[in-house]
């Protein structure tokens, strides 16, 4: 294996409810090296996730292949995921977004397939916080959809 590599291929979203702020926060985390590889090959650009020079256009190419691969319904209504930023964080990246005026959250519905364009076995883990609530669950390739009730 080449130095660098890793074995395992992850993503992590995190949608937690925060009733203070009435939104919805969610965080996604991928490892940088994949994220770097999918955007390249997504949108044929150079990419660079620790590059404070391209951060600008490394925000533009997550915030696309976000919005293309992660998908969120409320309550049945499909949610729009507003774009905060992202920053590296050792071997990964954490990109941030909010969908704000949520003030309760029953159900959420979640498409992921963040990841699924580059690997066969990717494992994407979804919690969902809501309510002093957390539910976990997995989603391997090829599943996408989850539903959390609460």
């Amino acid at each position: 294996m080449p130095a660098g590599r890793h074995p395992l291929h992850v993503s992590t979203t995190e949608v937690s409810l925060n009733s203070r702020e009435k939104s919805l926060e969610i965080l996604v985390r991928v490892f940088t090296d994949d994220f770097e590889n999918i955007l390249a090959r997504k949108y044929s650009r150079k990419t660079d996730l620790s590059s404070a020079a391209m951060h600008r256009q490394m925000d533009e190419l997550i915030k696309r292949y976000v919005d293309e691969n992660l998908r969120l319904s409320a309550d049945g209504k499909p949610l729009r995921l507003n774009y905060i930023g992202f920053e590296t964080d050792h071997e990964a990246v954490i990109a941030y977004f909010e969908v704000p005026g949520i003030t309760a959250l029953k159900k959420l519905e979640t498409r992921n397939s963040i990841l699924y364009d580059l690997f066969d076995d990717q494992l994407n883990i979804i919690h969902v916080l809501a309510g002093g609530t957390r539910k976990s669950a997995k989603l391997l390739f090829p599943d996408k959809q989850l539903v959390t009730v609460f």
